[in-house]
């Protein structure tokens, strides 16, 4: 199945010496992979529109982005996990695989070495040049980039056929949707509340309706105050937000306990959201990546964005009682 017969110049880049043991390598293990493939052959399509097919069910993979680690854990697959790249952090005996470099800048030799027969890519976090290297080396690699609620269940699904663990990836795939779509038949039909989801602070960064942030405000009938911004991730600065002067404002920080991206907006007392002490902070595990742990971020911002429409509606009553 796999094969070194397409050569060409990005090698020199690697150097003979690397290219020797990463041959040595992969001949090796297609000698093994033709050993022990029994089952039928395992195929899924990846989010760069390529069929990728394993004689067998992958027994080593190495996941290059923080986000496809813990995919390929929720896909039941965590115990044929040889590397991982930094930020690996969940679950937490993630921390305890192979670090082969970031997803930025993946250490060659080190991921060579650990002789995985499947690789997770990014479609678009990972260097191009050295994926291209990887393909033209004969390595299996399987790009994902979910970016919409069923992506997120459904990269699982092909995770889990890739790695023969279909039951467990399965079952985590089904409790994701139903516990989404139960947060849609909650929230979906409150009065909306304009938001403001603060993914970065310098330079300021917001979401558009077409991010996957952006359709969990939608979901809990959050408006976003930049959801028909043209990027994904729109540049913004204070004035913008001040215009927009949205209701709530949402932010993750850095860190999982780092609230300081919200105390910025206590300088602008007459902000609607500062005025209404509606400044939320949500983890930006639970949000920023596409995993099932989105569930548990959705619910956290719904929660948030419901608090604010309680405070409106007291403030409303107090209105008219007055």
């Amino acid at each position: 199945m796999f094969t070194l017969a397409n050569k060409n110049k990005r090698r020199g880049a690697i150097g003979l010496a690397l290219l020797s043991s990463i041959s040595a390598i992969v001949l090796g293990g297609v000698v093994s992979n033709l050993a022990q493939a029994g089952d039928h052959s395992r195929c899924a399509v990846d989010d760069r529109n390529r069929e990728v097919c394993l004689h067998f069910s992958a027994r080593r993979i190495a996941t290059l982005s923080p986000g496809a680690t813990e995919l390929t854990y929720a896909a039941g697959a965590g115990e044929q996990v040889v590397a991982v790249v930094s930020y690996s952090d969940y679950p937490p005996e993630a921390k305890d695989v192979a670090s082969v470099g970031s997803h930025t800048r993946i250490d060659l030799e080190a991921l060579v070495g650990l002789a995985p027969d499947l690789v997770i890519g990014w479609v678009t976090g990972n260097p191009a040049e050295q994926m291209e290297t990887l393909e033209a080396l004969g390595m299996p690699v399987f790009y994902i980039e979910p970016r919409t609620v069923d992506d997120v269940a459904h990269t699982i699904e092909r995770l889990a056929r890739l790695a023969g663990t279909e039951p467990a990836g399965q079952q985590v795939a089904d409790d994701f949707r139903e516990g989404m779509a139960d947060l849609e038949a909650r929230y979906g039909d409150r009065d909306p509340v304009r938001t403001f989801y603060q993914v970065w602070d310098q330079p300021l960064m917001s979401v558009n309706d077409e991010h996957l942030i952006g359709q969990v405000v939608q979901l809990c009938s959050g408006e976003n105050v930049f959801g028909d911004q043209p990027r994904l991730v729109p540049r913004l600065d204070d004035e913008a937000v001040l215009v927009a002067n949205p209701e709530a404002i949402i932010a993750g920080g850095m860190g999982e306990e780092n609230r300081h991206w919200l105390t910025h907006w206590e300088q602008y007392p007459h902000l609607s959201a500062v005025a209404d002490d509606s400044l939320y902070f949500v983890p930006p595990s639970l949000i920023q990546r596409p995993t099932p742990r989105l569930l548990e971020g959705a619910r956290l911002l719904c929660e948030k964005l419901e608090q604010t429409r309680q405070k409106r509606t007291a403030a409303q009553a107090m209105s008219r009682s007055s």
